[in-house]
């Protein structure tokens, strides 16, 4: 059974860091890429990073690109996702996500999610 658990969000003022987590367990980690999407009120699941299984590439959103940072520990089938410079904008619940990694930035394409952890940027 696949699960993944993110942990690490919070409030936090804008212009400060954050960093959040998702946990993997169920699948061979070193096998997949794994992508973050967040999903603010009233919006649609936004692409936000996504990391490939040998860590080789890694892909950002516009919206994001210069302030986060996506990163994967094997040790720990963990995947890491670094926020920095947070702004307001940047509230939502965050997702991680897994599956055939074929159109990175399109949610539909991910078969396994997580819960999702909710990080909200105060101005």
């Amino acid at each position: 059974q696949v699960q993944l658990v993110e942990s690490g969000g919070g409030l936090i003022q804008a212009g400060g860091s954050l960093s959040v987590s998702c946990v993997a367990s169920g699948i061979t980690f070193s096998s997949t890429g794994m992508g973050w999407f967040r999903q603010a009120p009233g919006k649609n699941r936004e692409f936000v990073a996504a990391i490939t299984r040998s860590a080789g590439n890694t892909y950002y959103g516009d919206s994001v690109k210069g302030r986060f940072t996506i990163s994967r520990d094997y040790a720990k089938n963990t995947v890491y996702l670094q926020m920095n410079s947070l702004k307001p904008e940047d509230t939502a619940v965050y997702y991680c996500a897994t599956g055939t990694f074929v159109a990175i930035r399109d949610p539909s394409t991910y078969k396994y999610w997580g819960q999702g952890t909710q990080v909200t940027v105060s101005s």
